[in-house]
C-alpha cells in the first residue's frame, strides 16, 4: 500500500497540534492552580543553551503549516522573530496553525513531490526535494520541538504523561 505525502505528514502534525493546545490549557491551569507567574513557563528551558518553551510550541508550527509555506516559496529560513509571550498568544498561534492545516488540499501536498526546495541560513545552503525536506528535516523538528515542550512542562512539574503528549489516535 502507497502512502501519499500528505496521508504521511499533515495528520501527524494535526494529531500533535492538538496534544500541544490542550498541554498549553494544562500548563496555564498549573501556573494558576500554584501561583507561578505565566511568564516562568513561557520562558522556562531544559538547560541554559536550549530555547524556551515559547519558542518550542512556535516552533510546531514552524514545522508544520511554515514547512508548507516554506514548500510553495521554494526556500526556509529559521523565523528568528520575537515568540509569541502569553498562553493566550501561543493558543492562539496552535489555533491559526490548527485551521491552516485543516484547510490544505491533499492534493496540493501530494503534487508538492519532487519540487526542489532549499533550506538557507548564513553560510549554508541544503538542497531538498519538497518530499526529502518534509520527512526529513521538518517532521523530525516538529517532533522535537513538541517533545522537548512536553519535556520542559514536565521539568516544571506539570502531571502529564505519555498520552498527553500523543493527543488523539487515529483509529479506525
Amino acid at each position: 500500500m502507497a502512502i501519499s505525502l500528505y496521508a504521511a505528514t499533515i495528520p501527524s502534525c494535526q494529531q500533535l497540534l492538538g496534544a500541544v493546545d490542550a498541554l498549553l490549557d494544562k500548563a496555564q491551569a498549573f501556573c494558576a492552580e500554584k501561583g507561578i507567574p505565566e511568564e516562568e513557563m513561557i520562558e522556562a528551558r531544559l538547560i541554559e543553551d536550549m530555547l524556551p518553551f515559547a519558542y518550542q510550541i512556535r516552533a510546531t508550527a514552524t514545522h508544520s503549516i511554515g514547512a508548507v509555506e516554506a514548500i510553495r516559496k521554494g526556500t526556509f529560513s529559521p523565523d528568528r522573530s520575537p515568540w509569541p509571550a502569553s498562553f493566550a498568544a501561543l493558543k492562539q498561534l496552535v489555533a491559526e496553525t490548527q485551521s491552516a492545516l485543516a484547510a490544505l488540499d491533499p492534493a496540493e501536498i501530494d503534487g508538492f513531490e519532487g519540487r526542489p526546495m532549499c533550506f538557507e541560513l548564513p553560510g549554508l545552503r541544503a538542497d531538498f526535494t519538497a518530499e526529502n525536506f518534509l520527512l526529513s528535516f521538518s517532521q523530525p523538528n516538529f517532533y522535537f520541538h513538541a517533545t522537548t515542550a512536553y519535556d520542559i512542562m514536565r521539568m516544571k512539574g506539570v502531571q502529564i504523561g505519555k498520552r498527553d503528549f500523543m493527543g488523539v489516535w487515529r483509529t479506525v
